[in-house]
């Protein structure tokens, strides 16, 4: 039993144990208060971050404003505008969504940040999975006799977003209704420090979300990269596969961290992961755009994006 001297009768010490949340000082003459612990926007980590994702979200808007410049041009036109510009909200929500995880953890946001996350990231990834499976109806769709033109009308990809979307919606709400998160005070990490966390409560539910998340990644990922050699000058799966491989790497990698991490380190590990898997997304798929639309403006044309003798298909028995 941790306990304090506090006072003396007739030369007998008599001992008292101190409160949870409370610690003998080193001369155990009184109890002081535990020192709390959490990832802080005054912590240089927690800062740090926080900075880096501020700035970050902004990077989608720039691209989006050079693509509006360009609207009407060959590339953007190619790359399906629309859907292009869901993607880059969504990623500056992805983001912002990480700030959630920094400051005390307050109920309402041990409430609503990982369901923040979830909804954010599932409706950035079915975004990617709807111009996937666009880029595979346009090339089906220009073979002779080919009845698969119907299917790739922009609200094909709407629809595939809401439908990507309503599952991890309804987790979520599953999730809120029935074992929400909560604020709690772990005292067993490390003695005299109080960690104020957010208990998921439900980590069958956390785990369902996130391997939902990378059913959505994966299936991305195949359908690219079977229809990355199609003839293209600019064949947007190729990209696609890309941040796809780039994100699911971040994210297969995060598991074993945030398991091992402790305290505020675990937090700070679903935010890295957070940033980094949104950068691979923007690095990957939008890098090379705005790169030719600046920088090789003669690239960007009907003519160079539609010719096929450019970039011959490669033919491979094994597939």
């Amino acid at each position: 039993m941790l306990c304090t001297i506090v006072f003396c009768i007739s030369d007998a010490v008599e001992c008292v144990e101190c409160p949870w949340d409370k610690w003998p000082n080193h001369q155990r003459t009184k109890c002081i208060p535990k020192a709390e612990d959490y990832l802080s926007y005054e912590d240089p980590l927690g800062a740090t971050l926080a900075i880096i994702n501020v700035v970050s979200s902004l990077v989608p808007y720039i691209i989006l404003w050079i693509l509006t410049l360009n609207k009407s041009s060959a590339l953007v036109k190619a790359s399906n505008y629309s859907i292009s510009c869901l993607l880059l909200v969504s990623l500056s929500l992805c983001f912002l969504c990480s700030l959630l995880f920094i400051g005390y953890p307050k109920p309402e946001k041990c409430l609503l940040r990982q369901a923040a996350f979830g909804m954010v990231f599932v409706f950035c990834v079915a975004c990617i999975l709807a111009k996937t499976i666009l880029v595979l109806f346009a090339f089906m769709a220009i073979k002779p006799r080919s009845n698969k033109k119907k299917w790739t009308n922009t609200r094909v990809s709407y629809v595939i977003i809401a439908a990507g979307s309503i599952f991890q919606a309804l987790l979520c709400i599953c999730w809120l209704s029935l074992r929400p998160p909560f604020m709690e005070y772990n005292l067993h990490i490390s003695p005299g420090v109080i960690i104020v966390e957010c208990n998921e409560e439900s980590l069958i539910a956390f785990w369902i979300m996130l391997g939902y998340l990378f059913l959505l990644a994966t299936t991305s990922f195949l359908v690219a990269f079977l229809v990355r050699r199609l003839p293209d000058s600019f064949n947007e799966a190729r990209f696609i596969t890309f941040s796809m491989l780039a994100f699911l790497c971040v994210w297969v990698s995060f598991i074993p961290a945030f398991l091992s991490a402790q305290g505020k380190y675990t937090v700070a590990m679903e935010i890295f992961a957070i940033l980094a898997s949104s950068w691979a997304i923007i690095i990957c798929m939008f890098a090379p755009k705005c790169f030719i639309i600046v920088f090789r403006p003669n690239r960007n044309s009907k003519d160079y994006v539609m010719s096929r003798h450019r970039y011959p298909v490669v033919k491979d028995s094994r597939m």
